[in-house]
């Protein structure tokens, strides 16, 4: 996991090498806006998840130190309960100025825990805003918190959240105004025109804290499974989800390569004859490609 996050210069051969024991652990996305109890949840799920004897990772993305770039790790001391079970292994990696909750290494990070045979590995975002959705992208399921008291739901639907969620969980609804969350949600979700034998995403109330109602969202990311297996979708998001990663890397690559000293001087040339009207960018693009 190391020579993930630092992007270390082997880490093409450590994937190689991890790439036939892959595609077996459950990907599940939790993500909503900082305040709701993703970690307090986050918790509670990989306790109900051991009762069920599941081997549960998780992969909690945090905000970045603006002085060391790292982690600022502060809400791992809300799952200090799983410490020293030696089923449960918990990582925090930075974000480091990425934006849509994730980190830039987060696929290849979950590679990793896949191949180490968790059942479960659990990503928790940084929270939720109206770009950060990425989360989606990288999980077989997503999970969306919300609680009463942190905006309306037309304030989830602007952020986005709507549109990604599988799973919708209404956390601290030990306090006033979950009902009506629940509520607004369903008239929401109700609005969404959905083809027939589509997934139909439900809406949960917890109360994390006590663990109260997360036996239930377990069974319903069970029921999700299910459905992804039964209807081809979970392979259908392996593959985008693939493709999205291998476009990342390449792209990245090419990146690279024209920050070298070199390809730096052929961008500055091909950016000056843009500017003279000597060729067009289009152009100068496809000769900058052409020379890798």
């Amino acid at each position: 996991m190391s020579q993930v996050e630092d992007e270390s210069p082997i880490l093409p051969e450590l994937m190689r090498a991890l790439a036939p024991h892959t595609g077996h652990a459950r990907i599940v996305g939790i993500t909503g806006s900082p305040g709701v109890g993703k970690s307090t949840s986050t918790n509670a799920l990989i306790g109900e998840l051991r009762r069920r004897e599941q081997r549960v990772a998780v992969l909690a993305v945090d905000p970045s130190s603006p002085f060391s770039g790292g982690a600022l790790l502060g809400d791992r001391i809300r799952m200090g309960d799983h410490v020293l079970d030696p089923g449960v292994f918990i990582r925090s990696m930075a974000a480091r100025g990425h934006l849509g909750g994730l980190a830039w290494t987060t696929p290849q990070a979950l590679r990793v825990l896949d191949a180490a045979g968790f059942d479960y590995v659990l990503v928790e975002t940084v929270g939720v805003g109206q770009s950060e959705v990425e989360v989606a992208g990288q999980a077989d399921s997503t999970m969306v918190l919300l609680a009463p008291g942190m905006g309306d739901g037309i304030q989830a639907a602007k952020a986005g959240i709507l549109e990604i969620g599988d799973l919708y969980v209404v956390n601290k609804s030990d306090r006033e105004g979950a009902d009506k969350v629940r509520r607004d949600l369903r008239a929401m979700l109700g609005l969404a025109e959905r083809c027939d034998g589509a997934w139909q995403p439900p809406v949960l109330k917890t109360v994390a804290s006590t663990s109260e109602g997360v036996a239930d969202v377990v069974d319903a990311l069970e029921e999700h499974a299910a459905w992804l297996r039964e209807s081809g979708e979970l392979e259908r998001r392996r593959v985008r989800r693939a493709r999205s990663e291998v476009e990342t890397l390449a792209l990245t690559t090419l990146r690279r390569r024209w920050g070298s000293v070199d390809e730096g001087d052929r961008l500055d040339v091909l950016a000056v004859a843009v500017v003279a009207g000597e060729i067009d960018p289009w152009s100068a693009a496809d000769e900058l490609v052409r020379a890798r």
